[in-house]
């Protein structure tokens, strides 16, 4: 890499970081070229130099912090082996990105996806990101046990990453109906375990009560 190319990539990524740092600490209302220029420490013209407008920098933003959080979790993510540590590892996860301000991002993404077309996109593919993480653990962890095959990894996984988000926006206005509704997720995740740890007869059992369930 040459060093004009090295020093454009340093600026990207500085421009990238202080759109993610303005968000949340000002908001999208008041996230301009010129509060992110401030925040990155460059002149506010390389944003248009490098991105465009200023909604193609969000959107840029908005995948390279998706990217960046998601490699931070992943190794965490492989080692899960139950339902019930992926719930643990969501409600630890939630507690850090909140504290890392990650959960405002998220909030002023989803809020300006209203308005700003170039963030609706954006925003979907960095919530995919977390998707795809997630399907991979479902498809690991509901392997061998009694709702393998009755129910969607797929869509499952977007219902999971569905409840997280909606729980980290809910807590900004009731903190405590947030915490219950994680704690009635992990008492879900209890119930779950107690059904994995039963013998392969009583699994047969419940796996052909839940088929005649399914099927009405």
């Amino acid at each position: 890499m040459s060093p004009d190319t090295a020093k454009a990539q340093e600026t990207k990524v500085k421009l990238l970081e202080g759109a993610l740092r303005t968000l949340t600490e000002h908001g999208i209302a008041k996230t301009s070229a010129r509060t992110v220029a401030a925040s990155a420490g460059v002149n506010q013209a390389l944003v248009f130099y490098h991105f465009g407008s200023v909604d193609e920098l969000l959107a840029a933003a908005c995948r390279h912090g998706a990217e960046q959080r998601v490699a931070r979790y992943r190794d965490r993510l492989a080692a899960i082996g139950s339902l019930t540590e992926l719930l643990d590892f969501g409600r630890e996860m939630h507690q850090e990105e909140r504290a890392a301000g990650h959960v405002a991002v998220l909030g002023q993404l989803l809020a300006g996806a209203q308005t700003h077309p170039a963030l609706a996109p954006a925003t979907a593919a960095g919530l995919d990101l977390w998707i795809a993480e997630i399907e991979t653990v479902l498809r690991r962890v509901l392997g061998p046990t009694p709702f393998a095959d009755l129910t969607d990894p797929a869509g499952l996984a977007r219902a999971v990453a569905a409840s997280f988000v909606g729980i980290e926006l809910y807590e900004g206005v009731d903190p405590a109906g947030a915490t219950a509704a994680l704690d009635a997720l992990e008492q879900l995740g209890a119930l779950l375990a107690a059904l994995e740890d039963l013998g392969p007869v009583a699994q047969r059992a419940v796996r052909h009560r839940l088929r005649r369930a399914v099927r009405g």
